[in-house]
């Protein structure tokens, strides 16, 4: 069971637990000695700067694939690090990108050191309401394949993973693999909390990645036998055929799920059950159009199911989908008003234009 990491940061004695847990991340996953210390130094950065220019905030540790499906790269092997914070944002994002700028009297090479050293970077930032830093850490430049519909396709998916009360494992997990032009989205949410739960959404993991092209009910199915002795798992599947532009889902329990096309949202029902315990004897299957301007959003029940978009997800091809799903996350939340489960957000969208990898 992969773990994650959930650091609050509101003083410096924070900043050496955030880059010990990076080092412990990068690890667990293989990266070689220079790419651990390429995550410590970005995680250290962005820690520094949630206490320089927000007042603190949190920083979110897990062990995910890359954000675009390609054959063999479903399994983990990089590290995500997520500076969250409800600070006053920043009015020039772009700006602080560029080694010099500053606005704390300081050198201003921080959030250009972690461009360059990660993988895969994402700011999102609104003034008043806070700031949001994403960075993937994994081996460096990826692999060529030469399997067949091995190019590049026109989504990516990328998620966020929220402990309750700051807990090794979380209860959920997800999963995205691709088949063909097929991409193969999948969200389970454990009974409950803590290892047990998180073996339950960690077996359903697995389970898709020995047959994600079969279609969400067929899956389902199949995910319901292979969670038969653990705890169970409300689940949620989505299989887009890119080609096609057909979205279809499927879902069992109270994992939430909206389409955005447009500029207009609707929900994708789940049947009530549990996959690995109780499940339904009739499962319906929806299909949906897909289109460039769509936005897929999976959850599970930690966040509140009146959660409302905030501006992130207006802008889904310029901003990585683990950026759009923690502003979702930061949006329904505050120091106030916590999360009150394990909290997980995925986001299907479409890639920029111009992305050719």
């Amino acid at each position: 069971m992969p773990r994650v990491w959930e650091v609050p940061v509101h003083d410096s004695t924070r900043v050496r637990d955030v880059r010990v847990a990076a080092g412990a991340a990068a690890r667990q996953v293989g990266l070689a000695e220079d790419r651990v210390a390429g995550a410590e130094l970005v995680a250290t950065e962005l820690a520094t700067n949630l206490l320089k220019h927000a007042g603190g905030g949190q920083i979110l540790l897990d062990l995910v694939g890359p954000p675009v499906p390609a054959y063999g790269d479903e399994r983990i092997s990089m590290v995500q690090i997520m500076a969250v914070d409800h600070g006053p944002g920043m009015r020039d994002s772009d700006a602080a990108l560029r080694d010099g700028y500053s606005t704390t009297a300081s050198l201003g090479a921080g959030l250009g050191t972690c461009l360059r050293t990660a993988d895969d970077f994402g700011l999102h930032s609104t003034p008043g309401r806070g700031t949001i830093v994403m960075a993937r850490v994994g081996p460096g430049p990826r692999r060529d394949t030469a399997a067949p519909h091995s190019g590049p396709l026109p989504v990516r998916a990328g998620g966020v993973n929220v402990p309750l009360a700051a807990a090794e494992f979380s209860g959920d997990a997800w999963a995205c693999v691709r088949t063909s032009d097929r991409v193969t989205l999948m969200l389970a949410d454990g009974l409950g909390h803590g290892p047990l739960a998180a073996r339950a959404s960690s077996a359903a993991v697995e389970a898709v990645r020995t047959a994600p092209h079969l279609p969400p009910a067929d899956l389902l199915r199949r995910l319901h036998g292979a969670l038969r002795d653990t705890r169970g798992a409300a689940v949620a599947v989505a299989h887009l055929d890119v080609t096609a532009g057909r979205l279809h889902f499927a879902g069992v329990g109270n994992v939430g799920a909206r389409l955005r096309r447009g500029d207009s949202w609707h929900g994708l029902v789940s049947h009530p059950g549990i996959v690995g315990a109780h499940f339904p004897a009739h499962l319906p299957a929806r299909q949906e159009t897909w289109t460039d301007d769509c936005l897929l959003v999976l959850h599970s029940d930690g966040l509140p199911s009146r959660w409302s978009p905030g501006p992130a997800v207006h802008a889904p091809t310029s901003l990585d989908p683990a950026v759009i799903a923690a502003s979702i996350v930061r949006d329904a939340s505050s120091a106030a008003r916590p999360v009150r489960d394990d909290t997980a957000v995925v986001v299907l969208s479409p890639c920029p234009p111009d992305r050719s990898s």
